[in-house]
């Protein structure tokens, strides 16, 4: 996958003194990893450097991340005390997550609760669901409803409410719909961008500061069947 290749191509959905939200792209990192791939979250600094002229180093905290092959919102604290703030919401599940995804096989039920215990494989980097609980899984629930029937896919928004490692796309590959793209979780084939049908579509939370509520909603890639979701 490709590294950002320069900060024009940053997506910006808001932004003030305490924080930027960003519509990260399929093949970006947030953060820094054994790849040595430029992260979003240094490209976010470019960014906030040039546009307001700033001096030496830029603070920038990460307060969440998504898999390098979904797409979506990306939350950055731009102040100590909005991470501060910002790490506590994600933490205690104060915020109202929603993911689009494409599958092939339609899933039994048009809506649904699906509950799961996770496992996570730190040797592979994937995530079982388990119907019952095993040794070192943690309880992965989430709301899933069929919006969109397409010609040979289905558009499934989820509402999260826990955020396991893999949950959304291992809870679906366990259900046997696994998202479009997604070879460690059984497609059938892969992306010609090397990434999954999955995408942080929207995020509801009570500013860190202001104490107003904030929702955020990031457009889909512009690809061939996201296109039809607009």
């Amino acid at each position: 996958m490709k590294e950002i290749s320069n900060k024009t191509n940053l997506q910006v959905l808001h932004e003030d003194n305490h924080l930027i939200v960003v519509n990260k792209r399929v093949g970006d990192i947030v953060q820094g990893d054994k790849t040595g791939d430029k992260p979003l979250s240094e490209v976010v600094k470019e960014y906030i450097k040039d546009k307001y002229n700033k001096p030496g180093e830029v603070f920038l905290g990460v307060v969440h991340r998504l898999d390098r092959p979904t797409s979506g919102i990306v939350v950055f604290a731009r102040t100590s005390k909005a991470l501060t703030r910002l790490n506590e919401l994600f933490k205690n599940r104060e915020t109202q997550k929603t993911y689009w995804a494409v599958v092939k096989n339609k899933p039994a039920e048009p809506e649904d609760k699906l509950i799961h215990f996770i496992k996570r494989n730190e040797k592979n980097n994937t995530s079982k669901a388990h119907l019952k609980e095993v040794p070192d899984s943690k309880l992965a629930s989430l709301d899933y409803a069929i919006f969109k029937e397409l010609n040979n896919y289905f558009a499934l928004e989820i509402n999260l409410h826990t955020g396991r490692h893999h949950q959304i796309r291992a809870q679906l590959s366990a259900i046997g719909s696994p998202i479009k793209g997604d070879l460690k979780y059984g497609f059938d084939r892969s992306n010609p961008n090397g990434g999954i049908h999955l995408h942080a579509r929207k995020l509801v939370f009570i500013h860190p500061v202001t104490k107003e509520s904030l929702s955020v909603t990031a457009p889909v890639p512009n690809e061939v069947i996201w296109n039809t979701l607009n």
